[in-house]
């Protein structure tokens, strides 16, 4: 029921570059997709979804190259990824770890 963590600023340690991405698999893959991509430090929340895509990873790189780097040799070369959608973060205006207060 609670969980206590210590939530770091990516953006002042030094992490430039902070991305939602969506995915599409095959049907058959969804699992599987969703727990490899799970295993990749630069992945910070994965969810399964209903609508456009079948799963949602924010990720959190170092720069430019190192979001190209996840996407070209990690994200894409995983068995099961039909494609992607990178949202890449302009500007984070909320991030909020709160729920249910009013």
């Amino acid at each position: 029921i609670l969980q206590v963590v210590g939530v770091t600023d990516p953006l002042k340690l030094g992490f430039q570059q902070m991305a939602m991405i969506g995915i599409r698999c095959e049907a058959d893959q969804l699992m599987p997709v969703a727990a490899a991509v799970a295993e990749f430090p630069e992945v910070s929340y994965v969810v399964i979804t209903a609508g456009t895509y079948d799963i949602l990873i924010e990720t959190v790189c170092e720069d430019n190259d190192g979001l190209l780097r996840f996407l070209a040799e990690r994200l894409r070369t995983i068995n099961g990824v039909r494609e992607t959608e990178t949202f890449v973060y302009l500007r984070l205006i909320k991030q909020s770890y709160q729920w249910g207060t009013r």
